[in-house]
């Protein structure tokens, strides 16, 4: 059967991608931050999955303010690279596991999440730049690749509960799956950070080293964070974090830390990166 072995967490900020594509990593400004990513990308390579189930957030790309579905699930074969207004990133086409992708809607559908399924869309730089960071710049992507958008962008977003409860189910999901696959699930976005209005630039780290703390330790607990907190201690965007916990979700409740990083800041956000995994 299919396993889920390992749970990622990485910010996404598109200057990120930007550095990356620029070959300004090396920077005095980047490199602290890119540093912190040199262990993951030589543990990805040893650990490396079949598939990657890739939970992020759509930046006005693939959906519009017409059609938001809370929670999507992409089944196609593979998923070009968005054009965000400067030209689509120089990287690979990512390719879709369409099998498992479909197993783990109907399987998640039939225990009470709704799902939206999506069969043709472009993904934007909340899934392309962790994608990045993990594995570098190569001529294609080392694994196929689930894209599960959220909606943390169009109010209401959903609640930290639902998203750690919508982490058990896919994981239950995955274990039913025949094939003998090797899976990791990536949380990413976040951490605090405000992009507009008089707090634009706001980072808070206190709240940050304390949620990633709550994350490894007590994730039922965090589950229960109402929204408005995350909106006066994380800044606006900061309700990215909810992602997280589908992460968390679909993994043990006791895990081992492999890595965990932190940094501030990178364009005006908070970096935060984990590395979990399951006891064998």
């Amino acid at each position: 059967m299919a396993k889920i072995t390992a749970g990622v967490t990485t910010s996404h900020i598109p200057a990120v991608g930007a550095a990356i594509d620029n070959g300004k990593t090396g920077d005095d400004y980047w490199k602290p931050m890119f540093d912190g990513y040199e262990f993951s990308k030589q543990w990805v390579k040893d650990n490396r999955p079949d598939v990657v189930f890739l939970v992020y957030n759509d930046h006005a790309t693939a959906f519009d303010l017409e059609v938001v579905p809370t929670f999507a699930i992409g089944c196609s074969e593979e998923f070009p690279p968005a054009d965000e207004g400067w030209g689509p990133r120089p990287v690979p086409t990512v390719k879709g596991h369409p099998d498992l992708a479909w197993h783990i809607a109907q399987s998640v559908i039939q225990d009470d999440f709704d799902l939206t399924i999506m069969n043709n869309f472009f993904v934007d730089h909340g899934l392309t730049v962790p994608l990045s960071l993990m594995f570098g710049q190569p001529d294609e992507w080392p694994v196929r690749v689930i894209p599960f958008p959220v909606n943390v962008v169009l109010y209401p977003p959903p609640s930290g509960a639902r998203c750690y409860a919508l982490g058990k189910s896919i994981r239950k999901a995955v274990e039913k799956f025949d094939d003998d696959l090797t899976v990791h699930i990536w949380g990413t976005g976040g951490m605090s950070h405000q992009l507009q209005g008089p707090r634009a630039g706001f980072i808070n780290s206190a709240f940050d080293a304390a949620f990633l703390d709550a994350l490894i330790e007590n994730p039922a607990q965090l589950a229960k964070m109402p929204h408005i907190d995350y909106v006066r201690e994380a800044g606006s965007e900061g309700i990215e974090l909810v992602m997280w916990l589908i992460m968390r979700g679909a993994l043990d409740d006791a895990i081992d830390v492999v890595h965990r990083f932190y940094h501030v800041p990178a364009s005006n956000t908070a970096v935060g990166h984990l590395i979990l995994e399951n006891h064998a």
